[in-house]
């Protein structure tokens, strides 16, 4: 009897155990890319805005007036709001940077996992190749962020299948959607964590035009397009809040919505052609702040940012003091139960100030540091420097970064100084900056901080004759049906091949082809400023292997300078081209 009831005891302590395991809140981290702080529909900044399903996630929680990025710059941000702990300790301060040093820090995922909680990632990754998202604590991946194969280990439908490429079956934003609907409807009876990553509004500005026609009327072709991207993230929030709350789930989840970084606006805001065109504006607005992706002033890192728990925090908030997506970490693995070690996260758990029970502000203060920048704010003052440049604003009087108080208040930026600098010393490597201001962004503080005109980029020329969506046949003729580019050789058995010029891409270039063509070998050559002809050294080959299918060529052309001339060659036969991408591989 004595062992029954001792083996009746901690069976019932297990259960016990258990349930309280049960019990635990679900995290669900949802992440826009290139999101300017305005298009948010419950900040009523722009009337051509539709997002109702995030202004009801709004109402249901809260509104971090001030809540910030960790940079401004997909990378960075990414590795900063996924280990909870400032990108900079690491070594990841741009997008160039080696990720050596996120591959040895342990993220959100692993810890949450190692408590026993279910792991999935959707959408856009970033942070190295997507083959290896399980190593960073993901059980399940659909990384889908544009219409090509990607990498996955579920299917649709939230059942398992083994890593490897998936061909896309809907439109990426819908399918990231539909993906983590079913991996709640997999997991509603344990805890779970969810990353989604909608790749939106990022370039290339590819909305369906089911999504863009909900937004008819005069505007910029790049407006409506990322409104129709921002309508497919919006839908998918419905689809994620309705599905919780099929299974009773809405009080026992914390919510996070929050972009990566602020609008890429290139200070003029072209509206360039959609088609052939992925970078430039993408369409998305950060008013009333100033700047731009690319800076620390407020438009490149004071984002979207909302929090909803049901039930456990008050609905309806609108909160004034600053936040950071550092604070993800801290506060999921807090309400989770999960220890870490003192200093190993640079956040705080904003539940309690959330809830009231804790008073004043969350942070002393926010710093940052990305490339040749840096910036703190503490309260409503903010220093900014970039370059030798400094800035000083009251946030309180100027969100819009418009009035430079340093003259005026030479201690307060001296103390503000001191402190970023003892914080910037703490980062590998130390210091204010890296290396200088680069053209661009010294144009951009020009234009945005100092009020100074900036020509617009020369309009591009024409194409030649013969030219398809800017690219030329050599020794051979181009057509186009459906979207895809043919080049048929003058004469059967002969090569020939694509060529494109005044064009301007910053190097390294990343490529990625799309074709059909007849096995054997194929190339991209290129030249760059200064280059009086094609260097031997400038090209990169890549095998067509025998198929029917469409086959997809994915590498980067290393150019240390502009690249302003390029060539396609396939092999001899005809070629038929679903995809010819080049871009600038740091976007």
């Amino acid at each position: 009897m004595k062992l029954l009831f001792t083996l009746l005891c901690v069976l019932g302590a297990l259960s016990g155990d258990l349930l309280a395991a049960d019990s635990r809140p679900n995290v669900i981290l949802i992440y826009t890319d290139d999101h300017g702080y305005s298009d948010l529909g419950i900040h009523g900044l722009q009337s051509d805005l539709k997002t109702p399903h995030l202004d009801a996630l709004a109402r249901s929680g809260v509104v971090a007036k001030n809540g910030y990025s960790t940079a401004p710059q997909c990378v960075p941000s990414r590795g900063g709001l996924l280990t909870g702990s400032f990108q900079g300790r690491f070594g990841l301060d741009s997008n160039q940077s080696s990720l050596d040093g996120f591959n040895q820090q342990t993220t959100i995922a692993e810890r949450l996992g190692e408590a026993g909680y279910a792991t999935a990632q959707f959408g856009k990754w970033h942070l190295g190749p997507t083959t290896e998202i399980t190593r960073h604590g993901f059980q399940h991946v659909f990384s889908q962020s544009g219409q090509r194969p990607f990498s996955a280990n579920i299917d649709l439908e939230g059942r398992d299948r083994p890593m490897g490429d998936l061909p896309p079956e809907g439109y990426h934003l819908d399918t990231c959607s539909q993906a983590a609907a079913a991996m709640i409807e997999r997991y509603h009876d344990q805890p779970f964590f969810l990353y989604l990553a909608f790749r939106a509004p990022h370039t290339p500005l590819d909305a369906p035009q089911s999504y863009k026609a909900r937004f008819p009327g005069e505007m910029p072709e790049r407006r409506r397009a990322a409104l129709g991207m921002l309508a497919a993230v919006d839908d998918g929030v419905g689809l994620i809040t309705g599905t919780l709350a099929k299974h009773g789930l809405t009080e026992k989840t914390l919510i996070f919505f929050i972009g990566d970084n602020g609008a890429p606006l290139k200070i003029h805001k072209i509206d360039s052609p959609l088609e052939g065109d992925p970078g430039g504006w993408d369409g998305s607005l950060n008013d009333p702040l100033n700047g731009e992706k690319g800076m620390l002033a407020e438009g490149g890192m004071h984002v979207p940012f909302l929090i909803a728990w049901p039930g456990t925090i008050p609905g309806g908030q609108v909160y004034d003091y600053p936040v950071s997506a550092l604070d993800v970490a801290a506060t999921a693995l807090d309400i989770a139960k999960v220890e870490v070690k003192p200093g190993e996260l640079d956040g705080t758990n904003l539940i309690p100030y959330l809830k009231g029970e804790a008073k004043g502000a969350p942070h002393e203060a926010l710093h940052w540091r990305w490339m040749a920048q840096s910036a703190i704010r503490e309260g409503n003052w903010k220093l900014l420097r970039g370059g030798e440049r400094e800035y000083l604003y009251d946030l309180a009087t100027d969100p819009g970064e418009k009035h430079n108080l340093a003259p005026e208040n030479p201690d307060k930026a001296t103390m503000l100084r001191k402190k970023l600098t003892a914080w910037c010393a703490e980062l590998d490597p130390p210091g204010l900056a890296l290396g200088l201001m680069a053209p661009t962004w010294n144009d951009y503080f020009d234009h945005y901080l100092e009020g100074k005109t900036v020509a617009p980029p020369a309009a591009k020329e024409v194409p030649l004759s013969n030219a398809v969506k800017g690219w030329e046949a050599r020794g051979g003729a181009l057509t186009e049906m459906d979207g895809v580019i043919v080049f048929t050789p003058e004469k059967k058995g002969k090569g020939g091949f694509l060529t494109r010029t005044r064009t301007k891409l910053a190097g390294p270039v990343q490529v990625r082809l799309e074709l059909k063509a007849s096995p054997g070998s194929g190339s991209v050559s290129w030249r760059v400023e200064g280059d009086k002809d094609f260097l031997p050294a400038n090209r990169v080959p890549f095998t067509i292997a025998e198929s029917r299918d469409w086959q997809v060529h994915e590498f980067v052309l290393p150019a240390s300078a502009p690249v302003i001339h390029l060539r396609v060659q396939a092999s001899p036969g005809e070629a038929s081209f679903r995809e010819l991408e080049f871009k600038p591989a740091d976007r």
